[in-house]
């Protein structure tokens, strides 16, 4: 063979052996990630090929399926009572993919995951069709309708837990939006997609888990409880030091109390019953702030939780001076929270300083109902003692009983709670927000703890509280709670 004809076979033989990496490559090494891939069209006609399982809450399913036409996708997803179960279910559309459960339990739900393999297997053999297995979750219908018809018309958010487990009963969050409405990949789904994207009250976050609020005074409880695991005073009914007025630490600015309210000296008890600014102001700057840090945290502060939806990571701030400790120790300052911190704080008190893990899904079933994956409970943390959490029982309780928080009283129910207002804006010219963080107590224990947060409603400026908009809707999440365990 000539020079140039040798040439030429080896350069197309270099060529043959690079079209052979490169289609190797292709098949071994990239298959799995272009299989997968966002803009592989096969992977969503696949994922809409059959029925997909569903998302269960009281045994019953609050998803469905729908049969499409003139579409590559033979089926879509459909809810019931999408407003009220979007926070929980999240959304899966043809055109925009997936959120929170849906998107999170998605493999089980198409019938893709890999537990279920020996199922599929079995089914291609005999000839049975692919379909997708449930997700069971914790969720307490009862209560979940309590807390969004509470919220109605008003901006707000509602977390319920179990405290002897971790459970979520309630997740609700409002404004909110029909996750069917936008399922498909119709012009009307994209008419609703692009209208629910420019909604500025953005009904489409789920304000229980991702949105943190300032606290106001229901962070007063960890402050409480701070002052009694760190030995500051012994009991509810000690008398603090507390001066009226009383100044914030290395400045000449006082620390006002919302009234003329019984302050001076008072009581823990007394001065959580009647929500005393200068006396948790005063705990906070005496403990300092790595005590009070180190409290807050034992509560879940300063660390996202995955339940498993990701929520965002409250903030109890790490770098401050005397007076912001002060501030920050009243739920003023830098301190946020989201709803579901403040019924995990309320859930470890109730549940006599254990805190548990909290999460919404019990198990996974495979179609034929079998249990692929059970969620067992998990203590988190011991934000606080037995016995002191005991003693933090019984002040909560008196502000229902004679406090701030009567709205919230149960007839023959032990109710413990706390209410707050919390300020924002610029020099406070927004209106506040309405809190109200309380549990239940049965002789059978205690079976629930609620956060209530009211963001926004059309009560005069001068009638917004935690006791008069937010207790109301706890304690019919907490009633409905203890109705259907009867």
């Amino acid at each position: 063979m000539n020079k140039p004809l040798r040439r030429i076979a080896i350069f197309c033989g270099l060529l043959v052996l690079a079209l052979l990496i490169r289609d190797n490559w292709l098949q071994y090494v990239q298959a799995d990630e272009l299989r997968t891939h966002e803009k592989n069209r096969r992977v969503l006609i696949e994922r809409y090929a059959q029925e997909r399982g569903n998302i269960i809450v009281d045994g019953k399913p609050v998803t469905g399926s729908k049969r499409t036409t003139g579409s590559d996708f033979a089926y879509k997803r459909t809810y019931k009572d999408g407003p009220m179960w979007a926070p929980v279910t999240g959304f899966a559309s043809q055109a925009y993919g997936a959120t929170q459960i849906e998107n999170l339990e998605d493999g089980i739900l198409t019938g893709n995951d890999d537990r279920l393999f020996f199922r599929r297997t079995l089914d291609m053999i005999t000839g049975k069709k692919q379909a997708g297995g449930d997700v069971v979750t914790t969720l307490n219908g009862s209560a979940q309708r309590a807390a969004f018809e509470g919220l109605g018309n008003k901006k707000g958010a509602v977390a319920a837990l179990d405290p002897s487990t971790g459970k979520i009963l309630a997740l609700a969050s409002t404004p909110s939006y029909d996750p069917s409405k936008i399922a498909g990949n119709s012009k009307n789904d994209e008419k609703a997609w692009t209208d629910l994207s420019k909604d500025p009250n953005k009904p489409n976050v789920n304000r229980a888990l991702r949105e943190t609020y300032p606290p106001g005074s229901t962070f007063k409880v960890v402050t409480a409880a701070a002052a009694l695991e760190h030995d500051l005073y012994d009991g509810p009914d000690d008398k603090t030091d507390s001066p009226l007025p009383w100044t914030l630490p290395d400045t000449q600015t006082e620390l006002k109390n919302e009234g003329d309210l019984p302050c001076k000296n008072a009581t823990l008890r007394e001065a959580l019953r009647v929500s005393c600014n200068t006396v948790f102001g005063k705990v906070g700057a005496d403990l300092g702030k790595d005590k009070m840090q180190e409290t807050a945290e034992k509560f879940g502060f300063n660390q996202e939780q995955f339940v498993p939806v990701r929520a965002n990571a409250s903030v109890w701030p790490k770098d401050m001076n005397r007076p912001s400790t002060a501030l920050s120790s009243i739920g003023q300052f830098e301190t946020a929270t989201t709803p579901l911190q403040m019924a995990m704080v309320t859930s470890a008190i109730a549940n006599d300083g254990k805190l548990m893990q909290p999460y919404m899904i019990d198990e996974l079933r495979a179609p034929n109902l079998d249990t692929i994956e059970k969620t067992s409970p998990k203590e988190l943390s011991r934000p606080l003692s037995e016995p002191n959490a005991q003693k933090l029982q019984e002040m909560m309780e008196t502000v229902v009983q004679d406090g701030t928080g009567t709205n919230a009283q149960i007839p023959g129910v032990t109710v413990g709670g706390k209410t707050g207002t919390a300020q924002h804006g610029v020099d406070n010219s927004e209106d506040p927000y309405a809190w109200f963080i309380s549990y239940a107590k049965t002789d059978d224990g205690s079976p629930v703890a609620v956060a209530v947060v009211v963001e926004d409603s059309d009560a005069d400026r001068g009638d917004i509280s935690g006791g008069g908009l937010a207790a109301p809707i706890a304690k019919n999440v907490m009633k409905a709670v203890i109705d259907s365990k009867k």
